[in-house]
């Protein structure tokens, strides 16, 4: 299916979301470092990384394989943007198992990263079966941490990135600038590239930016060309 996207004319980037990582298929690795219009970016939701709470939250894989599997798209896909999604203050979730996962995103670094405290959904396994027993306090000072530990990452990524041409898509104006994206970033959720120029360009529209500065969670730039 992505490789018949890919053929389509007209479709300029294909962007792949919630990959759920147990058993993830070689051929969409292949397809993404084969295919030009396959971003390089990857929404894959490891919610954990400690195999107690991976076994319990009934994931399909473990540790090893999880980092294996990290290991394998940066070096198959080079440039790869990985987003996840992290669940803290689940059932029997101990001060040993949220140290693990915060050394998971010291150690991956990841791009992208949203985290969540945990909470009982009506139907769901955990909620008829297991015992809500992390308090709530604990899941807001897990949740702080994590964040705290993600916006330093994500602010050192940016600077990385800062002098580099990368092709953005435009989504809007705000005042002095265009708002855009680039190719390692999802609407609404990801970074934004701010655009400085008096250009009037509409939203849909694909430009060439030099990144000029970054922050925590935003990028800066000007058109690379006239």
């Amino acid at each position: 299916l992505l490789r018949r996207l890919c053929r389509i004319e007209g479709i300029r980037w294909v962007r792949l979301h919630y990959a759920y990582p147990a058993h993830f298929p070689d051929d969409v690795i292949g397809a993404m470092r084969d295919e030009e219009k396959i971003c390089p970016y990857l929404d894959i939701p490891f919610q954990h990384i400690s195999d107690a709470q991976l076994r319990s939250m009934r994931r399909g894989l473990d540790r090893a394989q999880t980092y294996a599997l990290i290991d394998r798209l940066r070096r198959e896909v080079p440039g790869i943007a990985l987003r996840t999604t992290l669940l803290v203050g689940y059932p029997g979730e101990s001060e040993a198992d949220f140290a693990e996962l915060l050394e998971f995103v010291e150690k991956v670094r990841f791009e992208r990263l949203g985290v969540f405290p945990y909470s009982e959904e009506e139907g769901t396994y955990s909620a008829e079966h297991l015992r809500d027993d992390v308090p709530e306090e604990v899941k807001r000072r897990r949740v702080d941490a994590v964040m705290a530990l993600q916006n330093r990452i994500s602010r050192e990524n940016n600077l990385r990135r800062v002098g580099c041409i990368e092709e953005a898509i435009v989504d809007r104006r705000e005042g002095a600038f265009l708002v855009g994206r680039t190719r390692c970033d999802s609407p609404e959720v990801d970074t934004e590239i701010l655009i400085e120029t008096d250009r009037e360009l509409a939203p849909g529209t694909f430009l060439r930016v030099i990144v000029t500065d970054a922050d925590d969670y935003d990028l800066y730039g000007r058109p690379a060309e006239r």
